[in-house]
This record gives structure tokens, sequence and C-alpha cells, in this order.
């Protein structure tokens, strides 16, 4: 039996039956379109947490107080560990072949009132000069803090653009005066917007010399990180290592249980990444239950159509039409429903997931791979779910199928 009338009469057999045909791909329809929405979800939400981070600092290195102890957190190495970091590290980490910048930094968390009577919660963080460099942070107007208003202990502070709209609305922020902890700082410039990465939001934020944060409004002389930026990202592994061996020289600490810990980009990444891909794969396989559904659907009307069409089979056979012909007739039936169920699927998830993008405002990213698993998955639903009907329509006993009531 020649290809050309083996689709011939796919197509009419399908024809014949068209909303009992539209109801067994809906299944098919509805799986593949969820997997390839959620698949997409997650690839967005991996990318944008890596552009965030990234837009955090280039080769960035965070040294933070306390020891990182595997699936526990950040703990304390002992008593009054959790505060070990100091100015005078920074020196020490300055030092180190292959680091471009360090910045020191100390934040709290406090109520900032402007002279238009507004004021927010955010976050304050006493840093140097350097931190531009470090963070890829860019001034949006004005300017940022210098080396000397930091050794002279000046009330400066640099806003950013979300604490600056939250106090100033459309005013001009820079010149105006804001009360921190009830003390006042002249706004002197006001920081580009980078957008939240999530867990900490650059945007939300106030910017005063170190120095100031650490003697007049915190007054504390430990750290709450330092930020290390690197020359170039494949000295990343060896500066890491130079800097914790260095940190400990200096602190006189156990090896084995430091009182900090450095992290690198590559590690949060790698970590909020492996989350992203398991909450995808578990989304994608509640969805994939409907593809399972959808199959079970397509071998229930196969089994159907051979049981309505047993005369019929019976009939061909008894002209000379082979045990395969009628297997292969009955397969490429149900490989067809399983495609053009896929086809729409994969439509109507692209269309999904473009439609979560523009209107719900959230990242989704259609590759190719998850169009590959699509088209692959419901045809391998086509022939695992259509082989068995396929096969019994072809062991029919033409005489007893022929005599078939």
């Amino acid at each position: 039996m020649r290809i050309t009338d083996l689709l011939q009469e796919t197509q009419l057999a399908l024809s014949a039956n068209k909303a009992r045909s539209g109801l067994t791909m809906l299944g098919i329809v509805i799986g593949i379109a969820s997997v390839i929405a959620m698949v997409s979800l997650g690839q967005g939400a991996q990318g944008t947490i890596q552009s965030s981070i990234e837009g955090l600092g280039s080769n960035l290195l965070t040294v933070m107080p306390g020891f990182l102890q595997p699936g526990r957190g950040f703990v304390s190495a002992g008593r009054g560990s959790a505060q070990s970091l100091k100015n005078e590290d920074s020196e020490v980490l300055r030092a180190l072949p292959g680091v471009a910048h360090v910045s020191p930094e100390l934040n709290r968390r406090l109520q900032i009132v402007a002279p238009t009577g507004n004021n927010t919660n955010s976050t304050v963080i006493g840093a140097t000069p350097e931190y531009l460099a470090v963070r890829n942070a860019t001034l949006a107007a004005g300017s940022f803090f210098t080396e000397s208003q930091l050794r002279s202990l000046g009330r400066v502070a640099v806003l950013g653009p979300t604490v600056a709209a939250d106090l100033f609305a459309e005013r001009d922020p820079v010149g105006q005066i804001i009360r921190l902890n009830r003390i006042n700082f002249k706004v002197i410039g006001v920081l580009r917007s980078k957008g939240g990465s999530g867990f900490f939001n650059p945007d939300d934020t106030v910017f005063v010399p170190l120095s100031t944060m650490q003697k007049i409004v915190a007054g504390s002389e430990y750290l709450s990180s330092l930020a290390v930026s690197v020359e170039q990202k494949e000295l990343m592994a060896s500066v890491q290592e130079a800097a914790t061996a260095a940190l400990i020289a200096k602190h006189r600490v156990d090896p084995a249980a430091p009182d900090f810990s450095i992290v690198s980009q590559a590690d949060i990444i790698g970590t909020l990444t492996q989350v992203t891909d398991t909450f995808t794969m578990f989304l994608a396989s509640l969805a994939g239950i409907s593809l399972l559904v959808g199959g079970i659907g397509i071998m229930n009307m196969m089994l159907t159509t051979v049981t309505e069409r047993t005369r019929e089979i019976g009939l061909r056979r008894a002209i000379g039409a082979r045990a395969r012909d009628i297997e292969r007739q009955f397969l490429l039936e149900a490989v067809a429903l399983t495609f053009l169920g896929g086809v729409i699927g994969i439509s109507l998830g692209w269309g999904i997931a473009a439609g979560v993008a523009r209107f719900a405002n959230i990242a989704t990213s259609v590759s190719l791979a998850s169009i590959a698993l699509g088209s692959g998955v419901s045809a391998g639903i086509g022939i695992i779910f259509g082989f068995y009907p396929a096969r019994r329509a072809s062991r029919l006993n033409p005489i007893e199928a022929l005599r078939y009531e």
C-alpha cells in the first residue's frame, strides 16, 4: 500500500467524525501547551535572575561575616563571629593580585524623612567611592561622594531612584535635605535605575560615606560585607582562594571554620538556577500528566474505531490488504491526531508565554529545545498509544471480521 494511499485513508477516517477527532486531540493540545508555557516561564525566570545578579557587579566576590555551612546557610562560628569584618580587611584584599576594586559596606534598615513630609523605610548603605566601579552603578543626576567627604565624615547622601521617587515625587532631589536617624544629610546625587533582583532591590537604597555610617549613624566599626571586583573572569577562582587565605591569616582563625565566607556570582547563580530548574521540572511534570491522559484518550478512541470498522478491515483483508498495511493505517491515524494536537499545542503554548510576558510583565523564553520537546513528545505518544490498537486491527481474522455485526 503506497504512502499516498495511507495518507488519503487517514484524512478520510479522521474527517468522517470531526467532533470526536477534535475532542481526542484536546488532551494533547492542553498538555503540550502547558509544557511549553511552563518551561518558557522557568527559562525566563532563570534568565532574569542571572542578568539581575550580574547587574549587581562584574566578576564579583562577596565577603560576608559568619561561616557558611552546607545546607544551613550563614551561622555563627563562635561568640561574636557574626561581626568579624573591619575596614582593615579591605586593605588586605586590595593588595592581592587580580583584584580591581574593593567596596567595604555597612547596611542598616532605617526610616528616611524628607522636608516634603514624605517618608520611607529603606536600606541605607555606608560605602566608599569605589562602590560605583564594583557594583556597575551609574549616576542619573548629581555626583557621588568623594574621598574628601569620606575622610571628613561628610553628611551627604546619594539616593536610589525608588527612594527619590518616594520622597520627592517629580521634584529634583539634588540639593534637598533628608533625615536619617534624626540626622540631616544633603542629597548630592541620584543613581540610575537597575531594577530589582528578586531578593534585593538596588534601586530602593540610600548611600552615605562609610565613615559617616560607622561613626555617626550606626555607631559600629564592623562591616556588613566586602564586595571585591576581580580584573578578569578567569581569575575568579584564584582570587577567591587567595582572599580566603589572606583573611584567615589576618583574623587568625581555624582554616576549617573561618569567621567569614566568600561567595562568588557563579555560586549564587548556580544555586538559584538549580532551584528554578527543579521548579520548572515540577511544573512541567504536572503539565505532562495531561499528556498521559491525552494519550489514553487516543488509545481509547482508536480501539473504538477498530471495533466500528471491523467489517471494513475484513473487507480490506479479503481483497488483498496485508496485516502490516492495516497496522500502518491505524498507527498513522493515531500519529496524525497527536501531530495535529502537537502543532496546535505548541502554537497555543507560545501564545500563552507571549501573553504572560506582555500583560503580566513576567519574563518568558520559548526555546527551540522546548518546541522540539513538545514535537517529540506528541509524536511519541501517537506511536506508543496508537501501536496497540493498530496491532489489534491487523490481527483480526478476515472471515470473522466480515461476519461482524
